[in-house]
């Protein structure tokens, strides 16, 4: 079983990759989407959206600190620009390259790009064919698709493309660019498509819970996924499912209360105050972000974001956030 984190707009930047590999779990991290439209982009580019690529030590290059191997996500939909920039990419040290079809937003859409695709099977596989030929065979290349634009009518079809361009494995997100993030995920409809596909199938969507895992596992029929929102509400719901499902025995799963999601908090207060490139108004408002986005999993955060949300200095938010534990 391989366990994937979500790329996610604004979310899972490398901040939030190095956190949640240090939890642990996950086998594969996919960055934020890089749009390309017509240019090669320089290599400060790959680095802010990557910055993975640019480490201390050479050896992690394309690894998050705790070493899970980062893929580069690309957005596009000029074949030539996309090839040039995986190329690029690749020649940067990037472990793999991911290809987004499933982005919902509209400004993506109205572009040419993400989800939009999904109507035309053939420009898929021209894009991936095209990614796959300028990429050193050793890289893999990955795409990640929803069922369809505004109905699953293709999603078999959009599938055996991405398959037959030369992807090495797909994931599905199992719902439509319609359907945006309501629930349900339509899981059982990747049951199908990973039977008529000859590589891997990675199911995407709705999981929150180890309970989820299990039934989409069921319906799915696919043993790997990727997690999204659900890591950033349960940030070690990786280990919670591979312990739940023998994948990790109890000397190496440790369930992670608030105490210890405080050190995780206090370690990207560190991580983003480290960087001076970047603002000092960026960094409470993170920390407030990822703070809700914990309180269906822990009491004590709903309870601290009522005083947190009125804070705006980043140094009086992480104090009201050690605060909070030492009551536990």
């Amino acid at each position: 079983m391989k366990i994937l984190l979500a790329p996610m707009d604004g979310l899972t930047d490398s901040y939030a990759r190095d956190i949640l590999t240090s939890i642990g779990g996950f086998d594969l991290c996919v960055t934020e989407f890089l749009r390309v439209t017509d240019t090669l982009f320089p290599q400060r580019v790959f680095y802010r959206r990557c910055p993975e690529l640019n480490p201390e030590e050479p050896q992690a290059i394309s690894h998050t600190p705790s070493g899970i191997p980062v893929f580069l996500q690309l957005l596009g939909s000029d074949p030539q620009a996309m090839a040039e920039n995986a190329a690029k990419a690749a020649s940067l040290g990037s472990q793999g390259i991911d290809l987004n079809f499933g982005c919902p937003a509209k400004t993506v859409n109205r572009r040419e790009g993400g989800a939009s695709l999904l109507k035309y099977p053939e420009r898929i596989y021209q894009l991936v064919q095209s990614v796959r030929q300028a990429v050193p065979e050793q890289i893999p290349v990955s795409a990640k698709m929803r069922l369809g634009y505004d109905d699953p009518s293709l999603a078999m079809e959009n599938a055996l493309a991405i398959a037959n361009g030369g992807a090495n494995w797909i994931t599905i997100h199992a719902r439509t660019k319609l359907d945006g993030y309501r629930p349900p995920a339509y899981w059982e409809t990747l049951a199908p498509v990973r039977e008529a596909l000859a590589i891997p199938v990675i199911a995407n969507g709705e999981i929150w819970s180890v309970e989820d895992y299990l039934l989409c596992r069921e319906r799915s029929q696919c043993e790997d996924v990727m997690l999204g929102r659900g890591a950033m509400v349960t940030p070690d719901l990786a280990l919670q499912i591979k312990y739940q499902t023998g994948q990790l025995s109890h000397e190496h799963y440790k369930p992670l209360n608030w105490a210890d999601m405080v050190k995780h908090l206090e370690q990207l207060y560190l991580l983003m105050s480290a960087n001076t490139a970047l603002k000092e108004r960026y960094i409470a408002p993170r920390l407030k972000l990822w703070v809700k986005w914990l309180m269906p999993t822990y009491t004590q955060a709903e309870e601290l974001f009522i005083e947190l949300k009125k804070i705006r200095d980043a140094r009086d938010a992480i104090k009201l956030i050690q605060e909070s534990s030492r009551s536990c």
